[in-house]
């Protein structure tokens, strides 16, 4: 193991108002709507995708409203690709998110320069499609407040993410219990409990998993995603606190 995967590396504090130890993240919202509704499920989490290319981005302007109806109850999440410095900062000056999240190729010299220059906390997206992949995030250590690990996307894809395929959460086995990670990469409320049962992550990330069609949230797949990943936590949580008993 690394030795990123041997300590504890995360905390996700940041932006929120209530004591989450599990957070939820809902990300790429666009309506005032289901960003209402994934409030009202308790999301700990609110993600807003400032990639063009993807069916969920919104503009700086938009999600500057989307954020005001956000503030003080969630943490709020900026998905960039491969912004420089410069445009992260302006970015952050017109959203003023508590999060950015880097779902680019941003290597860890690209992470530290974009915090410095913002002054926010980072969460660096690692793409994951076998064992190997996993080496990458020994180099982030130190460097990037989270680590999210995601679904690679196609290799034809137009921008990055699971494209709602999962990979196999098996092969985080061998990552050490205090490496605390977000999950993401073709989650829904259907297998989000088998993902936090196998995979054991700090807490989970979901797009169009909770989607009728790309891009277009659904209010009532929100609410199912967000109390099936909450029950599964507190199920993972207890059976863990019993086996710390019996030890």
């Amino acid at each position: 193991m690394s030795r990123v995967q041997q300590r504890g590396l995360l905390c996700y504090s940041a932006g929120m108002t209530r004591d989450d130890a599990f957070p939820i993240k809902i990300c790429g919202l666009s309506t005032s709507e289901t960003l209402e509704a994934a409030l009202a499920a308790g999301a700990g989490m609110i993600g807003l995708n400032f990639h063009p290319k993807s069916p969920r981005y919104v503009s700086p302007q938009h999600a500057a409203e989307l954020a005001a109806q956000a503030r003080g109850r969630t943490g709020i999440v900026a998905l960039v690709v491969d912004f420089t410095p410069q445009q992260a900062a302006e970015l952050a000056d017109i959203v003023k998110p508590d999060w950015l999240q880097l779902h680019g190729r941003e290597t860890p010299e690209q992470v530290a320069a974009i915090k410095a220059a913002t002054g926010l906390p980072v969460m660096k997206a690692l793409g994951v499609a076998s064992a190997a992949d996993l080496d990458q995030v020994a180099l982030y250590h130190g460097v990037a407040d989270a680590i999210l690990l995601d679904a690679k996307p196609p290799k034809d894809a137009a921008y990055p993410g699971g494209h709602g395929r999962p990979f196999d959460w098996g092969l985080l086995a061998g990552l050490d219990p205090a490496f605390r990670f977000m999950l993401s990469g073709g989650l829904d409320p259907a297998n989000v409990a088998d993902a936090i049962r196998i995979a054991r992550p700090a807490g989970v990330d979901v797009s169009s998993g909770v989607e009728s069609a790309p891009g277009v949230k659904d209010v009532a797949r929100i609410a199912d995603f967000v109390r099936a990943a909450r029950a599964a936590a507190e199920a993972f949580n207890d059976d863990q606190l019993k086996k710390a008993g019996q030890a």
